[in-house]
């Protein structure tokens, strides 16, 4: 089977220092892109993440400073990655939660222009969960009928990540062949940011997904309490979030 392709698409995974999109970096980044004729490229490249690698994120993918320390910085490669992927749409395990997040706060960081938003995302985890709620190994087993050798490596992940989607879609007929459809299938929420701190409700509107003031408009809260918008630029929420709600701010501002 191949993709039904309008526009080339990354998989991707990535290996970080941590958990928390808003503070931990990346250490390694691996994609596939495909292209809407079937051919295949495959990139991985490892970075310095400018702050040590915990032991215990070492422990998971087997990376540690001194592996990384003659790497270049994510800041260095921004505007090459940025070219790369530019026109291609995002595809990945958790990514939408997890690595989309991640990658836009790191090229937030290096002062690159780059609205991740405007790709279509799609996540082969969330496929799996609404269709039979397992791990990637797990995943990878009962799709594609082998063993996942090397997992927690960003480009084992990544190949894996690749062939689930296909089986994915071989499997069921209701998923369709199509990204534009793969992307919405594959969406938990409609958010407004990556970390999903703020999402849209059904008329469109943003509002917040979490706290006291959860299910209220972010312009409602702001004009009423401007002092919670100040709360959050100086809070450790997401580069992104951040960036989201002050458009929003602004706006808003614009209209008086």
């Amino acid at each position: 089977m191949r993709l039904n392709l309008k526009r080339p698409i990354l998989f991707f995974d990535l290996e970080t220092t941590g958990v928390d999109p808003a503070v931990d970096r990346i250490v390694e980044i691996s994609f596939i892109k495909v292209s809407p004729d079937g051919k295949e490229e495959t990139k991985t490249r490892r970075l310095i993440p400018e702050m040590h690698i915990p032991e215990e994120a070492s422990a998971i993918h087997g990376i540690t400073d001194e592996d990384v320390k003659d790497c270049p910085t994510f800041k260095s490669v921004a505007k090459s990655l940025a070219a790369y992927i530019e026109g291609c749409d995002l595809a990945g395990y958790n990514s939408n939660k997890f690595d989309v997040p991640v990658l836009a706060e790191e090229f937030l960081r290096a002062g690159a222009d780059v609205d991740l938003k405007k790709k279509k995302l799609v996540d082969v985890q969330n496929i799996f969960h609404r269709m039979e709620q397992r791990t990637l190994v797990a995943a990878y087993k009962f799709y594609c009928g082998k063993t996942l050798d090397n997992a927690h490596a960003a480009e084992a992940d990544t190949r894996a990540t690749y062939e689930v989607l296909l089986a994915q879609i071989d499997r069921y007929p209701e998923v369709e062949n199509d990204v534009e459809f793969l992307a919405g299938f594959s969406a938990r929420t409609q958010d407004a940011d990556f970390a999903g701190r703020i999402v849209y409700d059904e008329k469109g509107v943003e509002v917040f997904n979490f706290g006291k003031h959860k299910g209220r408009p972010v312009a409602d809260v702001f004009r009423e309490e401007p002092s919670y918008y100040a709360w959050m630029m100086n809070g450790e929420f997401p580069r992104y979030t951040k960036k989201v709600i002050t458009e929003i701010r602004l706006r808003e501002l614009s209209r008086k």
